[in-house]
């Protein structure tokens, strides 16, 4: 689309602009289903924006760029066609604060004593009546709520004619919802900063042949090629293959759809089962927003669970504050000593502490290397008590390296043996693969051209050279599964696992032609990385591998921390030990990068996914690290059980501080205005304290 046409499309309007700010204005920011943090938050990570601001009441947005007329296009092009996923099924209602309206409530409040009386009366009332207004709306629509008890309070002064009590209220009230904003789109715009595309490599065929490109040089009619495990980059048209395509990160559906040839796919979508080709019709970062769009909903719209835990006790205050209000009245009748008391609610605090502790705690960890998917990662970080490993590029570096390569069929070489499987393993993302593949090109070896490549989920990989099919995988799957013999092995077995080495079997035509052995490292990192978990409360430490026993018990001897391990298991009995453990009362996080883990990911309660793990993990996972750090895992769980004593610490400055306000005001020590203003500093003060405490990470021990 031209940037006239989605200028002629959108329903928002430039009013000014310069070389590099622009200002819109548009009816549509006032449907109060848009969830006007999430548009900000999905605009400011479009390429090339520096700066997005919707001011909702007045229909209007401000965009700072760099200047660029690709950007500036796009982000037109965004506000023409504004996702689905920007919309709430319900009505919001969490209208901007103006900081001019507070600023006339204000200069009211200050000048009432000046003011003629008529003048006093009337200003007094105008600047009432929106508190007053939204109260009435409140006990109507939501029932006691804060707002009741903010309108009760107010509406009391005036019926005392006790304006500059009334006028107080109003100013503090706004002052305190000002600030209280402010302090939450800081932590919305923290987020926001980690919300930027990522740079990814796909394969595509040019030439009649397969290779691998960095997906900012994709281009529109490119064939893009896409295996199980890997996330779609493209929006385009399926031209031949057949997949089941798992849409949820796009539309929230979790049951995988079948595409084949002619179905339309979105960049977003993850290949559960399949192979296909796509000709690209979209490419470049616009195509990516369907999968920031997920991180965005889940870290700025889904509470965390003790967000939902803190609304819940702070909705059950309200009615004792208004209760006590009503008490105090119907004892003393005194209607200022009621509204000193109806002036104090602990629900400011209560709501807002969460939401800024925990979008601020996930900033923390964001720039430290670990990308938490939505609140309740952080929740749960904080909550596990088992930690459970996949061995291969988890605890180890994954940098598998080949130590020996055995023929056993006289027509191949070793160096033949090993190109023709490093052919098979190619597009294959896992370190096993890619240590064949990296030690053919250190030989200089050429690769020969394969088709119908299938993996085999933790097993192994079939293909076709010549038409001739070549298995390259595990023993359990050349033996067990596609019932080949490895006798010609066994002599090197023993040997090769004794030196912790692991085994890859290659078959060709159901014969077994030859062996690689390779070795992993431990990360440096890990077993300091393990006693640090320890220390944070992490009490049971479990690793899984599909190595031989030999080789498992001696990577365990070198880890140190390791409780419990499992040996030479199948795909499927990573997510039944999982459960198995859970089962036992345990709280779980699994850590893992391969397609195999995913399923594991899922059933623990907090998936870890490393940063050079496969696509199919990535989505699965609600922890990813950024960094080739496993220490990272140190500071996110320090930030995880800081975040929760930080809570704890607000909840209890929250109950103590307004209780001993309340008991102040019912004793008659304070005012209406006095009541309100300790109560907005007491809020402000812990809010500050919960923004600044959850943005600094932890000191390392």
């Amino acid at each position: 689309m031209s940037l006239k046409n989605a200028k002629e499309k959108s329903v928002f309007k430039i009013n000014h602009e310069t070389a590099k700010r622009i200002r819109f204005s548009g009816k549509k920011l006032l449907d109060p289903y848009l969830d006007i943090a999430y548009l900000q938050a999905a605009l400011s990570s479009l390429p090339g924006i520096s700066l997005v601001r919707i001011n909702p009441k007045a229909a209007s947005i401000v965009m700072e760029y760099d200047g660029e007329f690709a950007h500036k296009q796009a982000f037109i092009r965004y506000l023409s066609h504004i996702p689905h996923d920007a919309y709430r099924q319900k009505e919001y209602h969490d209208e901007e604060v103006s900081p001019l309206t507070v600023a006339a409530k204000t200069a009211n409040a200050l000048s009432t004593k000046w003011q003629s009386p008529g003048i006093r009366s009337a200003l007094s009332c105008l600047f009432g009546f929106p508190t007053i207004s939204k109260g009435v709306q409140t006990l109507l629509k939501d029932g006691l709520k804060v707002e009741v008890l903010d309108a009760t309070a107010v509406l009391i002064s005036l019926l005392r004619k006790d304006y500059a009590t009334a006028n107080s209220i109003v100013a503090l009230l706004g002052i305190g919802s000002w600030l209280e904003q402010w302090t939450e789109n800081k932590s919305n715009d923290l987020l926001t900063e980690l919300l930027k595309p990522q740079v990814e490599t796909v394969w595509v065929e040019r030439d009649a042949k397969e290779i691998s490109v960095p997906f900012k040089e994709l281009a529109v009619g490119d064939i893009v090629i896409c295996g199980t495990g890997e996330l779609i980059p493209v929006d385009g048209t399926v031209v031949s293959g057949e997949a089941a395509v798992n849409q949820s990160s796009i539309t929230g559906e979790s049951l995988p759809i079948h595409v084949q040839e002619g179905d339309d796919v979105l960049s977003g979508a993850v290949i559960e089962d399949g192979r296909i080709r796509i000709r690209a019709s979209h490419v470049g970062r616009e195509t990516s927003m369907a999968r920031i769009n997920r991180f965005l909903e889940n870290s700025l719209r889904n509470p965390s669970d003790i967000q939902k835990q803190s609304t819940a006790l702070a909705d059950k205050l309200v009615p004792v504050t208004f209760g006590l209000g009503l008490g105090i009245f119907a004892l003393t009748r005194d209607l200022s000593r009621a509204a000193s008391a109806l002036t104090v609610d602990y629900s400011c605090a209560l709501k807002l502490a969460a939401p800024v502790a925990v979008k601020s705690g996930m900033h923390c960890t964001g720039k430290n290397g670990v990308l938490l998917k939505g609140g309740q990662a952080l929740d749960r970080l904080s909550q596990i008590d088992t930690l459970v490993f996949d061995k291969t590029g988890t605890l180890t570096k994954g940098n598998l390296e080949i130590t020996d390569v055995i023929s056993f069929s006289n027509a191949l070489s070793d160096n033949e043996l090993l190109a023709l499987a490093a052919g098979a393993e190619e597009h294959y993302g896992h370190p096993v693969a890619r240590a064949v593949v990296q030690e053919a090109k250190n030989r200089n070896l050429s690769l020969p051209k394969v088709s119908q490549v299938d993996f085999i989920v933790a097993h192994g990989v079939s293909a076709y050279v010549n038409k001739k099919q070549i298995l390259v995988g595990s023993r359990h799957f050349l033996e067990d599964d596609e019932h080949i013999s490895c006798k010609n092995a066994d002599k090197y077995d023993g040997k090769l696992r004794s030196q912790g080495k692991s085994i890859l079997y290659i078959a060709e035509e159901n014969a077994l032609i030859g062996i690689i052995a390779m070795r992993d490292e431990i990360r440096p990192e890990a077993p300091e990385t393990l006693k640090q978990l320890r220390k944070l409360g992490i009490k049971h430490f479990v690793m899984l591998t599909g190595d031989h026993k030999d080789t498992a018990k001696a990577i365990c001897e070198e880890l140190q921390y390791i409780d419990e391990v499992f040996w030479e298991l199948k795909p499927e009995d990573k997510a039944q030990i999982v459960q198995k453990l859970q089962s036992q009362g345990r709280i779980l996080g699994f850590a893992g990068d391969g397609v195999n883990d995913a399923p594991a990911l899922l059933s623990a309660n907090v998936g870890i996914c490393m940063p050079k793990g496969a696509d199919l993990a990535r989505e699965s996972a609600q922890v990813v690290l950024l960094e080739e750090d496993l220490s990272a895992l140190v500071l996110a769980r320090g930030i995880a059980t800081k975040n929760q004593q930080i809570l704890k610490n607000a909840f209890y400055s929250t109950i103590s501080a307004n209780s001993l306000i309340m008991l102040l005001a019912t004793l008659g020590k304070l005012t209406p205005v006095k009541s309100a203003l300790l109560h907005n500093l007491s809020t402000i003060a812990i809010l500050g304290y919960t923004a600044s405490s959850a943005t600094k990470a932890p000191k390392k021990a």
